[in-house]
């Protein structure tokens, strides 16, 4: 037998017998050679055999599994003289670079991150099976943004010191487009109105934003359940899906969709009833029904069914009650009688009220808003009313609810509400441009929710040329535990009208306080009252209109007033930010007290309501009327009459640009009556889906004020008509419209665009 054997450098072998055979031996001493980089205690630590053992054939094999198992050698051999190892290593190289060539769909430091989490980066040893998985991993993300056609080409250059450089030349090539897609099999509807329904569309005069004319698996199996839904929802009880064909053109520029339906009869509802344990009387509950007997089938009305009875259910405790409504089919009449088998469930009680989410709102602030109290029984109306109530503090972007059991029990919950804050601090810009191409700039600076307190304080300060204004308030929402809050107010005020172009000229000097009060009477209604100390003083001069000028000489330039006032509001709103449902009343009236120099009332109600159209459109409704009148012979003060025209009121006009003008100087002069009116239909900005933060709208407004002395008109009523957005940005709240006046007339002022910008601090 020879001193020097080779046993064997291939896994296959290393069970097989060497060619050389010899006799197992204990080993005095190893040897390792080969190694550049790594440690040759590194090598000794992932060897099996150590000095003093008894090396064989078996133990041979062990070793080089062992070494090769590590990854850091691409060939290993031992070899034997004497009774020394010496173990021959062919180290793998060494990732000095990694770099894409052609990259432009993808931020590469990214993609460098990604590889790493698969174990391909720089520093790293090797490996040829990572490497592939990465190149399929980018083809794969490819693939997810639409192209098809991208290429990727994987070279690994050789470098100094067993190193290598990784380089992905990539050539993406064009996005993929939905050339066209077909729906086969329908009868009851037009393939166009079916179209309409679908997310995935063909290219068009949006797309380039949403991104709906892009090919994606997603997209493809939501559209189909929409689709679905529809026939579902239509009658079509047997409505199926038989196949989906999506093909790629050679070029893999463009995509052709082919799905065949099956729409089967129209079916009708032949009977409804109640089963199971129904714990209220039938008579409480078949009016929950949304589905009647000979209604055409709704699978829609169905699922409102059940949600209705578990609501119902729900608000006496029984938190997991089950509601299944079962079929029983007529295929020869095309009729469908349900079931509805109720399983109430144990009845439970909530255990504890978590609150997640809030860094800086306190604990507190969140909590009185509560209407679900710990340890009383589950009451699903309470909880949901609790989230309206919190979300409509208008702190927070979002408000979500979820109920877990208790580990080990069956009869309690947890609920937990995980709130989103956004800035509640907002220094706010107001600024339109009008058709002369002037821009008139207002500002204030406020705090929602002072030091995470729920405490209201704002400083608006505006040193502007027509109106300087230094006013502080502070509310504070519960002064007390039952909801009653208190609030006051210290301002000084300065008006110069004259570089307004609508508005007749006057300088005003004012400065007051006040305090008021706010008491809760019910869940949605409040009634405050305030009670205000003011003193004014007037100069006009030959530019002012002639009854401004009138005023003055018969009552003064000097005036103070002491000035109570009292409202009642509702709130009915299922979100202040982003409000789909509900309305909300307010009503204001304010009168001056016998004790100062001038005598006026005023009175105000503003009304408005949230319709919901569809699951993302809703029409809201705003009407708000004014009037108010002098006291004991005395006119109102024509510095209180009522304005409209402008953000706010009726857009498409300038501010205070409708209503009585001053027959010499064209100026408008305000009213004592005031009715304006809106009609907007919101819905989100498409492509952005479900996303709070921005709505668009578009909107009808009209409006129209006028003297106590005159009578109303409706061919005096102004109309307009635009396009607006609201973004809830992380600068603050932006609001944008696009008007146009519908019946302009002689002498109006036009403001066709307008913004509002909030900047948070």
């Amino acid at each position: 037998m020879t001193k020097k054997s080779l046993l064997s450098c291939l896994v296959a072998s290393l069970f097989a017998l060497p060619a050389f055979g010899f006799e197992p031996f204990t080993v005095q001493d190893i040897r390792i050679e080969g190694i550049q980089r790594t440690e040759a205690g590194t090598v000794f630590n992932y060897l099996p055999i150590k000095v003093g053992d008894t090396f064989s054939q078996e133990s041979a094999a062990q070793a080089i599994k062992a070494l090769y198992s590590t990854g850091f050698f691409k060939d290993v051999r031992i070899e034997v003289e004497g009774r020394v190892l010496v173990v021959l290593v062919d180290e793998r190289p060494a990732i000095a670079s990694i770099d894409f060539t052609g990259m432009k769909e993808f931020e590469k430091d990214g993609v460098k991150k990604s590889l790493k989490e698969i174990g391909l980066s720089e520093s790293r040893i090797l490996d040829r099976s990572m490497l592939d998985k990465a190149e399929q991993e980018l083809k794969r993300q490819y693939l997810s943004r639409g192209k098809y056609a991208a290429e990727i080409k994987t070279t690994v250059t050789p470098l100094e010191r067993n190193r290598v450089a990784v380089s992905f030349d990539i050539t993406e090539g064009d996005v993929a487009k939905i050339k066209q897609i077909n729906i086969v099999g329908n009868q009851a509807f037009k393939e166009k109105d079916l179209l309409e329904i679908l997310t995935l569309t063909t290219s068009g005069w949006m797309t380039w934003y949403t991104k709906n004319d892009q090919y994606s698996r997603q997209k493809l199996q939501g559209d189909l359940e929409k689709l679905r839904s529809f026939y579902l929802d239509q009658g079509y009880l047997e409505f199926a899906i038989n196949s989906t064909q999506v093909q790629i053109t050679p070029d893999k520029k463009d995509i052709y969709i082919t799905v065949s339906v099956t729409e089967g009869e129209k079916y009708t509802v032949s009977g409804v009833k109640l089963a199971g344990d129904m714990l209220l009387p039938e008579s409480e509950l078949l009016p929950l029904l949304k589905i009647k007997s000979g209604d055409e089938f709704s699978r829609q009305k169905v699922n409102d069914s059940v949600k209705a009875i578990t609501d119902r259910l729900s608000n006496d405790g029984y938190a997991f009650a089950n509601v299944n409504a079962a079929p029983e089919v007529d295929k020869e009449k095309h009729q469908a009688a349900f079931t509805f088998y109720i399983d109430p469930g144990r009845r439970v009680y909530v255990r504890r009220i978590n609150v997640a989410g809030n860094t800086k709102t306190r604990d507190e602030v969140v909590r009185r808003e509560m209407r679900q109290m710990e340890g009383s029984w589950y009451d699903g109306e309470k909880l949901n009313r609790s989230k309206q109530r919190i979300d409509r503090l208008g702190y927070f972007d979002g408000v979500q609810m979820e109920t877990a059991a208790v580990p080990g029990t069956t009869d309690q919950v947890d609920a937990t509400y995980t709130i989103k804050e956004k800035p509640t601090g907002n220094l706010m810009l107001g600024a339109g441009f009008s058709s002369s191409g002037k821009l008139v700039l207002s500002g204030s600076i406020s705090q929602q929710n002072l030091f995470g307190s729920g405490k209201f304080v704002s400083a608006q300060i505006n040193s502007g040329k027509i109106n300087k204004t230094y006013a502080l308030s502070y509310t504070d929402p519960y002064y007390t535990m039952d909801g009653v809050s208190r609030g006051w107010d210290i301002y000084r005020r300065d008006v110069n009208s004259s570089s307004l172009r609508t508005v007749g000229t006057y300088q005003s000097k004012s400065y007051g306080a006040g305090l008021r009060v706010g008491v809760p009477i019910a869940e949605d209604d409040s009634i405050s009252f305030g009670l205000a100390a003011d003193h004014t003083r007037l100069t006009v001069d030959t530019s002012s209109p002639q009854r401004y000028v009138d005023f003055v000489n018969t009552f003064g330039n000097s005036y103070s007033s002491l000035v109570g006032s009292i409202g009642w509001a509702r709130d009915r709103r299922d979100s202040v930010i982003y409000p789909t449902t509900g309305s909300q009343h307010r009503f204001g009236t304010e009168l001056t007290m016998p004790v100062g120099s001038l005598r006026y009332w005023r009175t105000n109600y503003q009304y408005q309501t949230y319709l919901p159209l569809s699951r993302t459109m809703t029409l809201m409704l705003n009407g708000d009327v004014g009037m108010g009148g002098g006291l004991n012979g005395k006119p109102l003060p024509f510095y209180k009459n009522y304005f409209a025209g402008g953000i706010g009121s009726v857009r498409g006009f300038d501010f205070g640009s409708i209503g009585p003008k001053d027959a010499v100087s064209g100026e408008f002069l305000g009213g004592s009556r005031k009715v304006v009116g809106n009609a907007e239909l919101l819905f989100p900005v498409p492509g952005l889906g479900a996303d709070r933060s921005v709505r668009l709208g578009v909107f009808l407004d009209t409006g129209l004020v006028w003297g106590s002395g005159e009578k109303f008109r409706s061919q005096d009523m102004r109309y307009s008509t635009g396009i607006g957005i609201t973004w809830s940005s992380p600068l603050g709240p932006l609001n944008f419209s696009i008007a146009n006046p519908l019946n302009k007339k002689d002498g109006d002022k036009t403001q066709r665009f307008q913004f509002q910008v909030g900047n948070v601090f």
